[in-house]
C-alpha cells in the first residue's frame, strides 16, 4: 500500500509563502481535509518572513465567514473572545451621496416577496403615491442597527427575528494567530525565515523549491503565493501578468490607525465619504479599527492624515500606517503549480469588506479542483475563469458606489461621477434606473437586496415599475407594509443592546486561553 501511494501523482508536499490572514486561512482548511486520509496526506510547510510584514486585510467581513469558521469545527463563542470581536450588521454609508445624507447596506432581506415578486417593488409603487416611510423600515438588521441591538436569528419560519444575517469584525492579526495555532495542531510546519531565491524545474518551468536566507532549501509540489502585493512566484516566478483598473477606482492609497475603544460598540461598520475618498471605522472590543482610503492625484498625503485624525472619536493609539496599492488582478492567479491567494492574487479596497472572502473562495476553488502534480491546464484555467469573474463581479458593486454619486463639492468625486464604467454595471445601472429590476450577473456575489440598499441609497429613483405589482388593491398592500413595519419594529425593540449581548455572551478575557476546537454555538457559529 505505502509503495503505491509513494509513486501515485498525488500531491505530498504543498508549501505557503506568505503568512497573515491569506496564509494561515489557507493552511487551516488543507491541514484539516488531507490529514483525514493516508491517501491523501501529505506535508503543508508555510513559511513567513520576520523581515516582511504582513498587511491586514481588514477586520470587517461577510456573513460567509460563519461557514468558514463552522467547516473548521471552531467553537464560535470562542472566535470572537480570542480574536476581540464584535457583530457585524451591515455597513453604514455616510455622506456618499449628497453631504448630510445616511443610508444602510444591512444582510437581509426588505420583507417577504408578495405573489413571487420582491417586496421592494412594491414599495416602489407605493413610494411613487406618496406617503412611504425609507424602505429601511422593512429590513431587519438595518432597524437593528439603528437602535445598536443584536441578536442572532431566530426560528426556521420566514419572519422578522430570521430574515436577516450577520457577520463579524476582529482584529486580523488575532484571527491570523488563532488559525495558525489551529493549523499548526494538525501538522503543518512553520518556518520563520525570507525567501531569497525561487528555483524552477528546467523541464516544465514547474517552482521546484525556494531557497531561504539560511540556506535551506524547501521542495514542494504545490505552491500557494500568500506574499502580498509582490506576489513573489506567480508575478516574480510565473510572470501572471496584472490588469490594472485604476481607470474605474481611482484610490491608490490607504492610511489606518487604531484608536481607543469606543464606548458604545456599535454592530456596523461605518464608511464615511471624504474629499478624496473614504473613511472607515470598525469597533472591536479592545480598540476601534480606522483607515483612510484615497487617491493621492487629488490631496496629498498629509491632508489626507490630517483628515483622518480628525474623523477619529476616540483617541489615536499609533501613528498611522501608510500602503500604496493598484486596484485590479493577476490576469492568471494560477499558473502551472503556483496558485496566488489574498493580495498576490489582486486587490479591491474594502469599502464592501470583501478581501476575506476573496482568500476564503480561493482556498475553496482551490480544494474544489485540487489538482495532483500534474497540475492540469484545465483545473488551472477553471480556477482562473471564476476568480477573473468574482473579482469583476466585485470590481462593478464598488465602482457602483462612486459612479452614482451626486457630490460635485471636489475634482475628485467630479471625476468619479463622470468617468468610464464597465459595460456589464451599465447594464445594471440601466435597468434598475428604467424599470426598477436588478441584473444578478453572479449568483454567488452580492445578492439583490444588497444592489437594491446601493441603487435606493444614493438616490437612483426608477423611472418606471413593474407592470404586475398593480394587480394589488393600494389599500390592502399599505396595510400589509404597515404590518410588517410594526412586526420588525416589535422585533428589535425585544433584542438587547450590542454591548450588553457582547458582554453577557461573548466578552474577551484580559488574556486569551488555549484554542478551542467544539461544535460551534448557534448563536455565533
Amino acid at each position: 500500500m505505502q509503495d503505491k501511494i509513494k509513486d501515485s501523482k498525488a500531491i505530498r508536499k504543498i508549501v505557503i509563502v506568505g503568512g497573515g490572514t491569506a496564509g494561515w486561512m489557507s493552511a487551516a482548511p488543507l491541514a484539516q481535509l488531507l490529514r483525514r486520509d493516508p491517501r491523501t496526506a501529505c506535508e503543508i510547510t508555510l513559511i513567513e518572513s520576520p523581515d516582511i510584514g504582513t498587511i491586514g486585510v481588514g477586520e470587517a467581513t461577510l456573513p460567509t465567514i460563519r461557514f468558514y469558521n463552522r467547516a473548521l469545527g471552531l467553537d464560535g463563542t470562542d472566535f470572537i473572545k480570542r480574536t476581540q470581536g464584535t457583530f457585524k450588521l451591515g455597513i453604514e454609508f455616510r455622506d456618499w451621496g449628497q453631504v448630510g445624507q445616511r443610508f444602510f447596506h444591512g444582510f437581509g432581506d426588505f420583507g417577504p416577496a408578495i405573489e413571487n415578486r420582491s417586496a421592494y417593488l412594491y414599495w416602489l409603487r407605493l413610494q411613487r403615491d406618496g406617503g412611504m416611510p425609507s424602505y429601511e423600515d422593512w429590513s431587519t438588521s438595518s432597524v437593528m442597527a439603528r437602535h445598536n441591538r443584536f441578536a442572532p436569528p431566530q426560528g426556521e419560519q420566514p419572519s422578522p427575528a430570521s430574515s436577516y444575517s450577520y457577520a463579524f469584525h476582529f482584529d486580523a492579526g488575532l484571527y491570523a494567530a488563532y488559525l495558525r495555532e489551529y493549523a499548526m495542531r494538525r501538522g503543518v510546519t512553520r518556518i520563520e525565515n525570507t525567501i531569497v531565491d525561487v528555483e524552477l524545474r528546467p523541464d516544465n518551468g514547474f517552482v521546484a523549491a525556494v531557497k531561504l536566507k539560511d540556506g535551506r532549501r524547501i521542495e514542494g509540489d504545490l505552491f500557494i503565493d500568500c506574499s502580498g502585493f509582490r506576489g513573489l512566484l506567480i508575478e516574480g516566478a510565473m510572470k501572471a501578468g496584472y490588469e490594472d483598473w485604476s481607470e474605474h477606482l481611482p484610490c491608490n492609497s490607504a492610511l489606518a490607525v487604531p484608536s481607543a475603544r469606543a464606548p458604545k460598540l456599535t454592530p456596523f461598520t461605518t464608511s464615511t465619504a471624504r474629499t478624496s475618498g473614504w473613511q472607515w471605522r470598525i469597533p472591536l472590543q479592545h480598540r476601534t479599527g480606522n483607515g483612510h482610503v484615497y487617491c493621492n492625484h487629488f490631496i496629498s498625503d498629509s491632508e489626507a492624515e490630517a483628515q483622518l485624525l480628525v474623523g477619529l472619536d476616540t483617541p489615536a493609539l499609533d501613528q498611522p500606517r501608510r500602503l500604496q496599492f493598484t486596484t485590479g488582478r493577476r490576469r492568471q492567479c494560477w499558473v502551472k503549480n503556483v496558485v496566488a491567494v489574498g493580495l498576490a492574487s489582486g486587490f479591491l479596497e474594502p469599502l464592501e469588506s470583501t478581501s476575506i472572502q476573496l482568500i476564503m473562495d480561493g482556498v475553496g476553488r482551490l480544494i474544489q479542483l485540487f489538482p495532483d502534480r500534474d497540475c492540469s491546464p484545465a483545473l488551472a484555467a477553471e480556477f482562473n475563469r471564476k476568480m477573473a469573474f468574482q473579482y469583476e463581479s466585485v470590481r462593478d458593486f464598488i465602482i457602483l458606489h462612486y459612479k452614482l454619486t451626486k457630490r460635485t463639492d471636489s475634482e475628485f468625486w467630479r471625476y468619479c461621477s463622470a468617468m468610464p464604467i464597465p459595460d456589464s454595471l451599465r447594464h445594471q445601472i440601466e435597468l434598475f434606473r428604467s424599470s426598477g429590476r436588478v441584473a444578478i450577473l453572479d449568483p454567488e456575489g452580492f445578492a439583490e437586496p444588497s444592489w437594491v440598499s446601493i441603487f435606493l441609497g444614493l438616490g437612483l429613483t426608477p423611472e418606471a415599475g413593474d407592470p404586475l405589482v398593480e394587480r394589488i388593491d393600494e389599500t390592502q398592500l399599505r396595510q400589509h407594509f404597515q404590518r410588517q413595519r410594526s412586526a420588525v419594529a416589535q422585533t428589535v425593540a425585544a433584542m438587547p443592546d450590542h454591548g450588553d449581548y457582547i458582554d453577557r455572551h461573548v466578552r474577551a478575557e484580559p488574556t486569551a486561553g488555549p484554542l478551542s476546537i467544539t461544535a460551534p454555538l448557534s448563536a455565533t457559529a
